[in-house]
């Protein structure tokens, strides 16, 4: 059985023109996935949108009216840092929708990805960050409710999860751990139930020995049956908005060290990619692609 893997074309939508956010990343992804063969077109499963009353276990109800008529106050814009146009809406919403089949699939199979997913900035009453709805506190919400007592979400982007932590953070079922370049955004961290704050410039080895001393006692301490992972790939040494030095060797090692504790301990895992920035749309397609080809060797 094939890794997988859930994608939707329109997970691309339109940004005002010389925005800095990457959105043709994910289209790319797909390409560079079909083209390595780590899934073929028929194998790619389509999300539907997800419905409000999901996105109203993470998010206020003022805000989810605002986000499905796409009439988001400006002020809330500009926090997201692009207008919430209704392809935006729809693409929010897809995302939303993915993560849910994504942990429902790692449930049936253990392992599964998305080719989008991982907003984290995203808090109960707005958007930020480039993040208008938090796929993953939505998700975890979402499959509590259909049975998975305990829920861990290890966030391994750049940035901390803040938006995930407040989210999340009235429920003790449902765990929260950030390891991020401590100095960068944002400014204000959330507390999670476990943060690791990293300095500046930290490389393969250190990042991957802290990861490694965390994970142990982190499961214990969680004992999770699913687990949520954030791979984003921001770290990395040439990422615009990074502050981290890992190299492509240190990225795969990370999700192989992440995934490979999960299956060990036969906990199923849902992976989303989480941040990315480069003005090199291939390079930075290549950089998500490493997680779904170290997450197809755990098939």
């Amino acid at each position: 059985m094939p890794l997988a893997v859930v994608h939707h074309d329109a997970f691309v939508a339109s940004l005002p023109d010389g925005h800095r956010f990457p959105m043709n990343k994910y289209l790319r992804l797909k390409d560079i996935l079909l083209e390595n063969g780590i899934v073929s077109d028929r194998d790619l499963i389509a999300p539907a949108e997800a419905p409000s009353s999901w996105l109203r276990l993470a998010h206020a109800p003022d805000y989810v009216d605002a986000v499905l008529a796409a009439r988001v106050d400006q002020r809330i814009e500009r926090e997201i840092g692009f207008p919430v146009r209704p392809d935006i809406a729809r693409r929010a919403r897809l995302s939303v929708g993915a993560t849910v089949l994504a942990a429902q699939l790692a449930t049936e199979r253990g392992i599964a990805c998305t080719t989008a997913g991982g907003s984290h900035h995203a808090r109960r009453g707005g958007g930020a960050g480039f993040c208008v709805l938090n796929d993953v506190a939505v998700a975890a919400h979402v499959l509590a409710a259909d049975g998975a007592d305990r829920v861990l979400v290890i966030d391994l982007d750049v940035h901390q999860g803040d938006g995930t932590a407040e989210i999340l953070a009235d429920r003790p079922d449902l765990f929260t751990v950030s390891m991020h370049a401590q100095k960068n955004y944002p400014v204000r961290k959330v507390p999670s139930d476990l943060d690791i704050g990293l300095v500046d410039g930290l490389g393969d080895e250190a990042y991957l020995e802290t990861l490694r001393d965390a994970l142990p006692a982190l499961f214990a301490r969680a004992r999770p049956d699913l687990v949520f992972y954030n791979a984003g790939v921001d770290p990395h040494r040439d990422d615009r908005l990074g502050r981290l030095a890992l190299t492509d060797t240190g990225l795969a090692e990370r999700d192989r060290t992440v995934i490979g504790a999960c299956r060990d301990r036969d906990i199923p895992v849902a992976c989303v990619i989480g941040g990315g920035y480069s003005s090199d749309i291939d390079a930075l397609g290549r950089r998500h692609a490493i997680l779904h080809a170290t997450a197809a060797a755990f098939v």
